[in-house]
């Protein structure tokens, strides 16, 4: 099912669909500053110089498509100062852009990124648990991928769900150093030759962790190389729109298959772990007043080695220490800042209880 948006003064953004033609001119013609997220996987401009064979003499399936083919470095560098332009014109001020490659490609990608005004965000390493080994045995064997995540710009309010990514990673703050398995088994989509349907299938968990990172559900994301659709079904999965670009009509039929038998899971699921900066400010003295805790009383460190009374505005005193419970923990320990609300304690039933639990239960109510 496609559906389209209507903006005021725009033409009609096509959701959920997959566009034929060249991805440089087909971005052309979309509205600007219409789009949320772009995850592009450029041809990798591999250079293959003949067959590659296994030790047994078995050809491998690498990827020699003719779209991945330039008569030279500056024809691909022009094509992609061209095709990132497009990109950057339908990208909204706080949208961000994710662009993967190989050694083949990236350093030359990310140079284009940096001279287009993107700002980078990160580099992850995606390092495969299930490499294509070297056979020839001539070098190392080629087990990582790196993905580029920028900003439209230096100042730009990208999104990034920083505690889902650490709720998916066990509460471990998530690292820019990816492992997870290439496409095998029945993930890997096949043609109607038996064949597999595209060289460079990315897998499912990867798009995942991309977009449940940065991006919202509702939220527009965009594929300028579509390919056999990973991006699409992944993001109707998860309540994303998408825009697909394709011009190999191959793909594009294996494609919308694939995303005609993805399941959009339910409102309740695709809520995450919410950004402690997106939650109602709360402070301190919010607590005072509300007789939460009073005047007077005494707070104290974690490891019980310092302590301050409350005064009647919501700062504390300490000797001759004075200020908020951020000012006065930072001015006790000697560091250049500190989050009071999980430094401080309150004693309750003789144990020592951190001050966040008063702050979570206004939030709360005011979120009922």
């Amino acid at each position: 099912m496609t559906k389209t948006t209507t903006r005021t003064g725009q033409q009609k953004l096509p959701l959920n669909r997959i566009l034929p033609g060249d991805c440089i001119e087909v971005m052309n013609s979309l509205p600007e500053a219409s789009v949320d997220l772009i995850f592009a996987d450029p041809p990798y401009n591999l250079q293959l110089k003949g067959n590659l064979h296994r030790p047994d003499n078995s050809q491998v399936d690498a990827c020699d498509d003719h779209w991945d083919q330039f008569d030279s470095f500056k024809a691909y560098d022009q094509f992609t100062e061209e095709w990132l332009k497009a990109a950057r014109r339908i990208l909204k001020p706080n949208a961000a852009i994710w662009v993967i490659g190989s050694y083949h490609n990236i350093f030359r990608v990310g140079t284009k990124i940096q001279d287009a005004g993107f700002w980078i965000l990160n580099d992850v390493v995606w390092r495969k648990s299930n490499p294509m080994p070297n056979f020839r045995g001539m070098r190392l064997t080629n087990a990582h991928e790196t993905m580029i995540w920028a900003s439209k710009s230096e100042g730009g309010k990208y999104t990034f769900n920083y505690e889902a990514m650490k709720a998916l990673n066990d509460d471990v703050q998530m690292r820019s150093d990816w492992v997870l398995p290439i496409c095998n088994g029945g993930e890997r989509l096949k043609n109607s030759r038996g064949e597999k349907a595209h060289p460079t299938q990315k897998p499912e968990a990867l798009l995942h962790r991309v977009l449940l990172a940065t991006t919202n559900p509702g939220d527009v994301v965009l594929d300028p190389f579509f390919g056999t659709g990973t991006t699409g079904a992944v993001a109707k999965m998860l309540g994303r729109d998408f825009i697909g670009i394709e011009r190999e009509e191959e793909y594009r039929e294996v494609a919308q298959e694939r995303i005609d038998r993805v399941r959009k899971i339910d409102s309740d699921a695709l809520k995450v772990s919410e950004s402690k900066r997106a939650q109602p400010r709360v402070p301190f003295g919010q607590v005072v007043e509300r007789g939460m805790l009073r005047p007077g009383e005494m707070l104290i460190s974690g490891n019980g080695k310092k302590a301050a009374k409350i005064r009647a505005d919501g700062t504390l005193i300490s000797n001759d220490v004075r200020g908020s419970i951020h000012q006065v923990g930072a001015q006790l320990e000697g560091a250049p800042s500190c989050n009071g609300w999980t430094y401080w304690h309150f004693k309750k039933d003789g144990k020592p209880v951190p001050i966040d639990v008063l702050r979570q239960q206004i939030r709360s109510e005011m979120q009922a």
